[in-house]
């Protein structure tokens, strides 16, 4: 990344005003600036269910719809056996 190069990066305020910034490709003891700005949009201290379920341990067990029903179908076999 360039000298005074920019890159926009979306992040959630966690537990005690905890903000966590990732990027990993960025050389090991460069100094950075940070500028925090609240994103557009109400959130009326409510968030995305998919964000919460994300912190918990073992994240998100599906990712996708087709990998539920697998699961269901799996599940329900499971009970005719």
């Amino acid at each position: 990344m360039a000298l005074g190069a920019a890159r926009k990066i979306h992040t959630t305020v966690q537990a005690g005003g905890k903000i966590e910034v990732r990027a990993p490709d960025l050389p090991l003891g460069q100094a950075v600036e940070v500028t925090v700005r609240l994103a557009d949009g109400p959130h009326n201290g409510r968030r995305p269910i998919v964000e919460i379920l994300a912190e918990c341990p073992g994240g998100l067990l599906f990712r996708a719809s087709d990998e539920v029903d697998a699961y269901m179908n799996d599940e329900r076999d499971s009970w005719e056996r």
